[in-house]
C-alpha cells in the first residue's frame, strides 16, 4: 500500500473506531466512557479479585476482543512473531506507572480522545500534559534512550496472553460464579453493553489497530521526530467519528451524549493540574515503552512478550491504585494519588536517565 493509501486507510479506521466508541455508550457502556483501555483493564482486574472496589468489577469483552482481533489478523497476515527479552522488568514498572497516571486522569489516551468527542473539556488539560510527557520522552529518545533489542522466542511464549483472553471469555460466559461483578446500579463496572456487542467491538478495534499501527503516543512522537502525521491523523479521525456520532445521538435519542463543559462530566473530575500531571506521566512512560496502552494490547496479540509484560504492569498498577486509594473519583484526586503520580514521574525519569546516559559500554 502506498503512503496515500495508508493515510486514507488510517483515517477510515479512525472514523470507524470513533463511531464504535460512541455507540458502545448507547448500547450500555458508562457515559463518557465508550472505550477506555485503562478503565477496562481496571474493571477486569477487579472481576478477578485483584482489587475489591465494588464499583469497578467486570471482565470487559472489549479487552479480550482487542487482543484476539490483533492475534487473528496477525496470524492471517503472517505477522505473528513471538519475541521478547527487552528489559521485561523495566517494561513492567513503566506499565505500572502509566496506569497510575491513567487513574489520576481517569482514562487512557484513547479515552482522552473519546472524552473530547463527548464535550468533556477536562480532557484538554489532559491532552496538554500528555503532549508534554511525550516531548520529555522524545528528549531522551534523541539522546539515545534504548531498552535494547528483543529476541525470537518459542511460539508458545507469544501466544500465552491471547490464550489467557480465551480463558477469560470462557469464564465470563460459562463460569460467572467465579468472577466478581459490580451490581447494575453499583458504579461504572455495572454498566456495559451486551457481551456479544462488546466482543465484536473489541475484535474490530483490535484488527483495525493492528492493521494501521494506531498509537496516540506514536502519533505525537512521529510528528516531533520525523514530521510524520500519519498516525496522528488516525486519532484525529477517532475524535471526529466520536464527536459526529455523539451529536447525532444527542439529537435523535433521549440521552445526552455530547455536553461541552468542565463540570458534570461522568466518571471525571475537574482538577486541571492533576489531570495534566496524570497524563504527563502517561505520555512520558508510554514513550519509553514504545506505545500507548492500546498499542501494547495490539502488540501482545502479535506475539510481543515485552508488550504482554507491560500489560501485566498496567493490570497490577490498576489493582494497586484501588487497593491503596490512589485512583481519582468524581470528587477529585486523592492525596495518596497525588504522591503516587509525583513518585511515578520520578521513577520514569530515573529509568529514562539510566537507559540513556548510563548504558553499558556507552561513553558519557
Amino acid at each position: 500500500m502506498n503512503l496515500k493509501g495508508e493515510k486514507t486507510g488510517i483515517i477510515l479506521a479512525g472514523l470507524v473506531i470513533g463511531v464504535i466508541a460512541s455507540l458502545l455508550v448507547l448500547f450500555g457502556n458508562p457515559a463518557n466512557m465508550g472505550f477506555c483501555i485503562a478503565c477496562f483493564l481496571r474493571d477486569t482486574a477487579g472481576a478477578l479479585g485483584l482489587h475489591r472496589a465494588a464499583a469497578v468489577q467486570y471482565i470487559r469483552p472489549e479487552i479480550i476482543g482487542i487482543v484476539l482481533g490483533s492475534f487473528i489478523l496477525a496470524l492471517g497476515k503472517g505477522e505473528f512473531k513471538a519475541k521478547g527479552g527487552s528489559a521485561p522488568m523495566t517494561r513492567f514498572v513503566l506499565g505500572f506507572c502509566a496506569m497510575v497516571g491513567c487513574l489520576m486522569f481517569l482514562g487512557c489516551p484513547f479515552r482522552m480522545i473519546v472524552r473530547l468527542g463527548g464535550g468533556d473539556l477536562n480532557a484538554i488539560l489532559g491532552l496538554i500534559g500528555f503532549a508534554a510527557g511525550i516531548l520529555t520522552g522524545v528528549f531522551f529518545l534523541n539522546k539515545g534512550y534504548s531498552l535494547k533489542r528483543s529476541y525470537q522466542l518459542p511460539v508458545l511464549e507469544g501466544a500465552i496472553l491471547p490464550a489467557v483472553q480465551v480463558v477469560l471469555l470462557v469464564l465470563l460466559i460459562a463460569a460467572p460464579a467465579f468472577i466478581f461483578f459490580t451490581e447494575p446500579d453499583g458504579g461504572p463496572g455495572g454498566k456495559h453493553a451486551a457481551l456479544i456487542i462488546s466482543l465484536i467491538a473489541g475484535l474490530v478495534v483490535g484488527a483495525l489497530a493492528q492493521r494501521t499501527r494506531l498509537c496516540m503516543v506514536g502519533g505525537i512522537r512521529d510528528v516531533v521526530l520525523f514530521k510524520e502525521f500519519r498516525l496522528l491523523t488516525g486519532f484525529a479521525a477517532i475524535l471526529v467519528g466520536c464527536l459526529v456520532c455523539n451529536l447525532i445521538l444527542t439529537a435523535v435519542t433521549p440521552g445526552t451524549y455530547f455536553k461541552a463543559a468542565f463540570a458534570g462530566q461522568a466518571v471525571a473530575h475537574t482538577d486541571g493540574l492533576w489531570n495534566a500531571l496524570g497524563m504527563y506521566l502517561v505520555g512520558f512512560a508510554c514513550v519509553l515503552l514504545g506505545g500507548c496502552p492500546l498499542r501494547q494490547l495490539v502488540l501482545s496479540g502479535e506475539g510481543n512478550a515485552d508488550s504482554a509484560v507491560a500489560v501485566l504492569g498496567l493490570i497490577t498498577g490498576a489493582a494497586f491504585c484501588h487497593n491503596f486509594g490512589l485512583a481519582s473519583s468524581a470528587d477529585g484526586p486523592t492525596a495518596n494519588g497525588k504522591v503516587a503520580v509525583l513518585l511515578g514521574i520520578a521513577v520514569v525519569a530515573v529509568i529514562a536517565c539510566a537507559n540513556t546516559f548510563f548504558q553499558e559500554g556507552k561513553k558519557n
